[in-house]
Order: structure tokens, then C-alpha cells, then sequence
């Protein structure tokens, strides 16, 4: 049985999905993130701003121990304490933003992880997803292992794509 969800945040009004798959399973086999999106918020990411007025949405759980900040971003949360994000102008120039997810890849992830499938956007997405790894290739090439502190604003970006940095 598809469940259906109707989104009324600031982004979006009566914007509605159904969930067809199970929750944190059966996803495309050459998607394998590293992090759930209640790890991610847990560990900081985009500066705590980014899932403040869509809780609803999601389950309560992904918010329990989540880094947020209402009032703005604070970089000071992010798990490398540093910024790491373009600003949504930014995406929406460079045609990162699909309607269906004007808040960007990590709303189409948890979006996805809950059970939501969009034929041809989850192959997009999913194909940034893996345009993203380069720069854990970079940190390998560039950083002793282990060393959290080398190239933290790239760690920080690679969290907000689901890739666990901190193994790197």
C-alpha cells in the first residue's frame, strides 16, 4: 500500500508525493551512501539551517539529536566547523534545483531514503551523488589518513552528500 505525503513549508504548498518503496531500502544499486539523513543532521551539516521549517515532513526521530539553527546558518555546527555550501541563488543558476525539490539533493535524499521514487530525477541526482566522490580522491591524494583537520571544508561538502569523510 503507497503511503501519500502533502508538504506545506515555506518552499512548498500542497506539494504531495507517494512513497513507493521501503523506508531506507531498495534503492538503485549504484547508490550506496555512506549516511543516512538522520546521521547527517546529527553530525551538522549546512550549517543547521537547511531542515528548520519542514519537520513535519520527516519523521520526528531524524530530529532528536539533530545540529539546527532557525535564525541562520551557523558554520559553527557543521561537523568540520566550517562552511561548505553555495548559497539556493547559486543552484538555481546553475540548474541544480528540480521543482520537486527546490531545497536541493539532500531534500531529494531524504525524500528518496522515506520511499520516494521520481523516474529520470533519481538517475540525475543519483549521478551527482557519484560526480561528488572526486573530492574524496582529492583528500586521499592530498591528507594523511585520518587527519580530520586536512582539507576540512572539502570533508564538510562530501557529509553533505551522504560520503563519511571522517573514514577518509
Amino acid at each position: 500500500m503507497t503511503r501519500t505525503i502533502t508538504v506545506n513549508d515555506t518552499m512548498q504548498r500542497g506539494y504531495r508525493y507517494q512513497l513507493a518503496a521501503r523506508t531506507g531500502e531498495d534503492f538503485a544499486p549504484e547508490f550506496t551512501p555512506d549516511l543516512t539523513p538522520k546521521e547527517m543532521l546529527e553530525l551538522g551539516v549546512f550549517g543547521g539551517k537547511y531542515m528548520t521549517d519542514c519537520r513535519d515532513e520527516f519523521p520526528a526521530s531524524w530530529f532528536a539529536r539533530a545540529k539546527l539553527s532557525p535564525q541562520k546558518a551557523d558554520p559553527k555546527l557543521n561537523f568540520f566547523g566550517t562552511a561548505a555550501s553555495q548559497p539556493l541563488s547559486v543552484w538555481k543558476q546553475k540548474g541544480w534545483i528540480h521543482e520537486d525539490d527546490p531545497r536541493g539533493w539532500f531534500q531529494w535524499y531524504c525524500r528518496y531514503y522515506l520511499g520516494r521514487r521520481l523516474p529520470g530525477e533519481d538517475e540525475r541526482q543519483i549521478g551527482r551523488w557519484k560526480a561528488i566522490r572526486r573530492h574524496a580522491a582529492q583528500i586521499r591524494q592530498n591528507c594523511e589518513r585520518g587527519d580530520l583537520w586536512c582539507r576540512r571544508r572539502q570533508r564538510q561538502a562530501l557529509l553533505h552528500w551522504a560520503y563519511d569523510s571522517r573514514k577518509i
